[in-house]
């Protein structure tokens, strides 16, 4: 390809991806559309020096995929540059899929865990929140997509895959193989944790989990529970409206959250009066693996005074996603609103800090024998001497101040 040809081919896919993400910008508005269309002049240079100068010939698709990944990735980690292949992948997703039982998302420009989901390969094999995926069979995630991250670790049922793990607890990255299969979705759990008190643990809110919830309230109350614990440590998958339905169950006025984007108009949850509603006790259990819907129940639970919250500050992750298909075939996949607590405070890489903070008991971690499997079992995995966090909740629900 000429040179000519080779400006104007990275010179349209530049400008292609700042239309995309900075529609509304012209040359005439200012002064942000001039700085914008500046940026592009340092870009077409930039372009140039390395064509020119670089020590060796770039290979200039390689070169120009990873700008446009580090692009969409600056903005935040669930926006996404999609090649076409990667498009394609992403159109072709099948509902029923082999998983790793992984919840991810991007820090420092690699894969961090969010948390495992209970009785996968993943949860069994010791990998939990604050893990860094460094790669996934052999390949970075560096520069990876979610989606492709995604499409990597999931994959027909039976089949494996193989991680390459950072711990801060270890000097080198240590390499595990997982297992893929089919996971059903995590159920809810509940009983009387002691005379009065009802606990119930969500571990997802899929599509009906509000009303299941509600469901499992009801008989806790008809047993004698007077005051409740939610526990949603670990609870990091879901639709928010589930979230937003729960809130709702203990709140009879007041804001439960808001959605907002620059292009989306604020949309506001508000908790909807009448009767049924539950007026006991409360407290919610939150932990660095809490994300997504349970942070919405959280903060509106939290900010309008209906429980206290107990545990470690949550993850952080509260956007919603659109895709926008460009003429190539590649895509993006860019975040376009993000969720608000009633206070005003994006959930998106923030979290939730609650209003009584206890860190999480941990096991010490004990090296395995499995030499291809050479993490520690999760502190999931083993029954912890003491659950400090829910040990506090209970003697909130008691009165005692300790």
């Amino acid at each position: 390809m000429s040179k000519s040809k080779l400006g104007v081919v990275l010179a349209s896919s530049i400008l292609a991806v700042f239309l995309v993400v900075g529609s509304g910008i012209s040359k005439s508005s200012a002064p942000n559309g001039d700085g914008a269309y500046r940026q592009l002049k340092v870009y077409e240079e930039v372009l140039a020096r390395v064509r020119s100068d670089y020590v060796e010939e770039p290979d200039i698709k390689e070169a120009t995929n990873g700008a446009l990944h580090g692009l969409l990735e600056s903005l935040d980690s669930f926006s996404s540059y999609l090649t076409p292949e990667e498009y394609q992948a992403y159109q072709k997703k099948s509902v029923q899929k082999g998983e790793v039982g992984l919840v991810v998302a991007k820090k420092f420009g690699y894969v961090s865990v969010i948390t495992s989901l209970p009785g996968s390969s993943a949860a069994k094999a010791g990998i939990y929140s604050g893990d860094i995926i460094e790669s996934i069979d052999d390949a970075s995630t560096r520069e990876m997509s979610l989606e492709k991250v995604d499409s990597s670790l999931n994959g027909k049922p039976g089949s494996s895959v193989t991680l390459s793990v950072i711990r801060a607890s270890r000097a080198e990255p240590q390499k595990i193989t997982l297992k893929r299969d089919s996971l059903p979705t995590p159920a809810v759990f509940a009983k009387i944790s002691e005379p009065g008190v009802g606990y119930i643990r969500i571990e997802a809110f899929p599509k009906g989990r509000a009303t299941e919830v509600v469901q499992h309230m009801q008989k806790l109350v008809s047993q004698g529970a007077k005051s409740l614990v939610l526990d949603v440590r670990n609870c990091a998958e879901g639709e928010e409206s589930e979230a937003v339905d729960l809130a709702d169950v203990f709140l009879d006025h007041g804001l439960i959250g808001y959605l907002q984007g620059q292009k989306v108009a604020r949309q506001n949850f508000d908790a909807k009066p009448g009767k049924n509603k539950y007026t006991i006790p409360l407290v919610v259990l939150v932990n660095r693996g809490t994300a997504g819907p349970a942070e919405l129940l959280a903060a509106a639970l939290k900010e309008n005074g209906r429980a206290e919250t107990i545990g470690e500050r949550t993850y952080g992750v509260g956007s919603m996603q659109k895709i926008i298909a460009l003429d190539d075939g590649s895509a993006l996949l860019l975040s376009v609103a993000k969720y608000y607590t009633p206070g005003g405070k994006a959930i998106q890489e923030n979290g939730i800090t609650p209003g009584v903070q206890v860190a999480e008991s941990r096991q010490p971690r004990e090296a395995v024998s499995d030499e291809d499997n050479p993490l520690p079992p999760a502190p999931e995995e083993k029954e912890p001497k003491e659950d400090l966090i829910l040990r506090k909740a209970l003697d909130i629900l008691r009165g005692i101040k300790s």
